[in-house]
């Protein structure tokens, strides 16, 4: 067990820590900051019984390969990929939340409110979904930085499935609240998710 505490472990552990806690704790504060604190509840952290089970799942995974393979955690040039993509991921996901300001919400609008605004600005010239793309690569990212094998493969599954369901019903709506606005702007402009149109 000497490697749990080796600098490998520590360090990726320490990464993940810390890029699962400035996620959660940036998306309350920016939920915060935008909506105000009586429109704001802990829901705001995104943190869900099957996130949850993800991530214990994908912490249970590193310490098994890092007790029976612990070469598999020294491809370090694997980990700093992850890295790079969960900090790149933080960066497109929370350029949507600032471009699209009180327009943003972590749930989806199914009535349109007068200050709803279709935005495609900024980030949304390149990518529909940002908030969502953001936190695909993000996810996926995470897993690479633990050199998680089974994990980055899942991950990407599950995300890109819970995606691939949520933004039909989205744009539904979408479609509904903008018209012809909203449906030229889907011909455009990629959903930010691979093999999602």
């Amino acid at each position: 067990m000497a490697e749990l505490f080796g600098y490998t472990a520590c360090t990726q552990l320490l990464q993940m820590f810390i890029s699962i806690i400035f996620f959660h704790v940036s998306e309350y504060i920016l939920a915060l900051v935008i909506h105000g604190k009586p429109n704001v509840s802990l829901k705001s952290l995104l943190i869900s019984k099957h996130y949850l089970l993800a991530m214990i799942c994908s912490l249970i995974e590193y310490l098994i390969e890092l007790y029976f393979f612990p070469g598999l955690k020294e491809y370090w040039w694997i980990s700093n990929l992850g890295l790079a993509l969960v900090v790149l991921g933080e960066i497109i996901r929370k350029l949507a939340i600032v471009t699209a300001g009180r327009a943003f919400t972590h749930l989806i609008k199914v009535y349109h409110e007068e200050d709803h605004q279709l935005v495609t600005d900024g980030i949304y010239r390149f990518v529909r979904h940002p908030g969502y793309c953001g936190f695909f690569i993000w996810s996926i990212g995470t897993q690479i930085m633990l050199c998680n094998p089974i994990s980055t493969v899942g991950f990407a599954v599950v995300v890109w499935k819970f995606f691939s369901g949520r933004i039909p019903y989205e744009e539904f709506f979408l479609k509904q609240f903008f018209g012809s606005d909203y449906e030229d702007y889907m011909r455009k402009v990629p959903s930010g998710i691979p093999l999602v149109r």
